[in-house]
């Protein structure tokens, strides 16, 4: 069955525009809450965590889905603005029934969307998913009044968060002698981040930690670092931590305003965990680095790439028993450490790394030149489907020979707009741009 409201990470759009209205958001929360009614036993009533990003528009949400779920007699415990992996985690570690997340990532502050998480701390399951769906297609309906579910607000969600991320940092280690700057992007994480690092022992400088409601990842955070690149350098720390809206997303900055990407990070904690056990594999995606695929390649670690997304990343390291893997967007997973991918985690790990090894983050990632890459996006009438247009295939695989073991190419469709997107990677980047062009002139719209 195809879904007709779940994307890749849950159900994202504009805020006004279905599905993102309270009239919908409130039928998604009846059905959800007569999927897990139904799942549950008759002892215990079902109990969901709802937690948001800092958009004005989580008010309006929050509300609307508190009131779906009461209707269909589940209770809610209300976080209120909170990291999207703080939910996986406070809905484990509270066991709760499941952890709802209002939240468009880093999207500006004019979208929105609702994604759920297990019992378990994951992502729901396809068939969960599925059933939720097909409740939605049912009027809604009420519960009688003496089953109606109640809401309380969750006080002390953020400490209870704070406390697991720092017990994720190597006990016999701390950051005192460090200066870092932390950019929340005005998202999420603006009340969270610089306490978990200021209280591991290190100096704080907080940027992108005064959410309006309208500024979420607007000039500031993982998707705008250069922000947190200038303040690093006007500060003169040791390194930069830059968040996303819902601080899922990971970039660093080194003392001289250098930023590092997720396939980046991803070496450098592969590295340290195999000085301290063996490294069975990582995964990436099809837009990871071959650099990196090549460095593990040397390093005798397994590397499979899955499709964009940090949802099908971590299929594929449960499918294959693996822990750690990412995006070159800053999507990191380290599972033996938390379900779902984190941003402060993640610069946790790589924090100790540098800790253990006494190096820079230049020096623990020396070895690795990435690749260039070239990526043009070419417009194209809906419905086009590059691998029937002759042209661009027979170009594509004449780039491919020229390139042999010293690049890739990747053509893929844009999955929100008609776009084609056409990534060349070459040791070369004069070589890469030449090719990516080539490629692109093909397609006559």
């Amino acid at each position: 069955m195809s879904r007709k409201y779940f994307g890749t990470d849950g159900v994202r759009g504009l805020v006004g525009t279905a599905p993102i209205t309270p009239d919908f958001v409130m039928r998604l929360g009846y059905a959800a809450g007569q999927v897990l009614m139904r799942a549950g036993s008759e002892l215990a009533k079902p109990t969901v965590l709802i937690g948001k990003d800092t958009r004005i528009s989580g008010y309006m949400l929050e509300a609307a889905l508190e009131a779906g779920f009461a209707a269909a007699g589940v209770d809610v415990m209300l976080a209120g603005p909170m990291p999207t992996p703080a939910v996986a985690y406070l809905t484990r570690a509270l066991r709760l029934t499941a952890g709802v997340v209002i939240s468009a990532s880093h999207n500006p502050y004019q979208d929105n969307g609702i994604k759920f998480f297990s019992a378990q701390g994951n992502k729901l399951p396809d068939a969960v998913e599925l059933a939720i769906e097909a409740a939605l297609e049912q009027p809604m309906g009420c519960v009688s009044s003496d089953k109606l579910g109640k809401a309380k607000r969750l006080d002390d969600a953020a400490g209870r968060y704070i406390e697991f991320c720092k017990s994720t940092f190597p006990n016999e280690l701390d950051l005192r002698g460090l200066k870092i700057v932390t950019d929340s992007a005005h998202g999420a994480a603006y009340h969270i981040a610089s306490h978990v690092f200021h209280e591991l022992g290190a100096e704080v400088i907080a940027i992108g930690n005064q959410p309006n409601g309208l500024n979420i990842n607007d000039g500031f955070g993982a998707t705008s670092p250069a922000a947190l690149s200038k303040a690093v350098q006007e500060h003169k720390a040791d390194i930069g931590i830059a968040l996303d809206g819902d601080a899922d997303r990971l970039l660093m900055v080194d003392a001289s305003g250098r930023i590092y990407n997720g396939d980046e990070l991803l070496y450098v904690i592969v590295k340290d965990r195999m000085a301290t056990g063996p490294v069975l594999g990582a995964v990436g995606t099809l837009m990871t680095n071959m650099a990196l695929e090549v460095a593990f390649g040397e390093m005798g670690i397994g590397f499979a790439r899955a499709k964009v997304g940090d949802r099908y990343v971590l299929e594929a390291l449960n499918e294959r028993g693996w822990q750690l893997g990412g995006e070159g967007s800053g999507h990191l997973l380290c599972l033996d450490k938390h379900t779902t991918g984190d941003g402060i985690v993640s610069a946790l790990q790589v924090l100790s790394a540098l800790k253990r090894s006494g190096k820079s983050l230049a020096q623990c990632t020396e070895q690795l030149t990435l690749y260039p890459q070239t990526l043009i996006n070419v417009k194209v009438a809906a419905g086009f489907d590059w691998q029937k247009n002759a042209a661009m295939v027979a170009e594509k695989e004449y780039v491919e020979r020229e390139l042999g073991d010293s690049g890739r190419v990747l053509i893929r469709a844009s999955g929100t707009e008609p776009l084609i997107r056409v990534m060349v990677e070459a040791k070369n980047a004069h070589d890469a741009v030449q090719m990516a062009q080539r490629i692109a002139k093909t397609v006559q719209v």
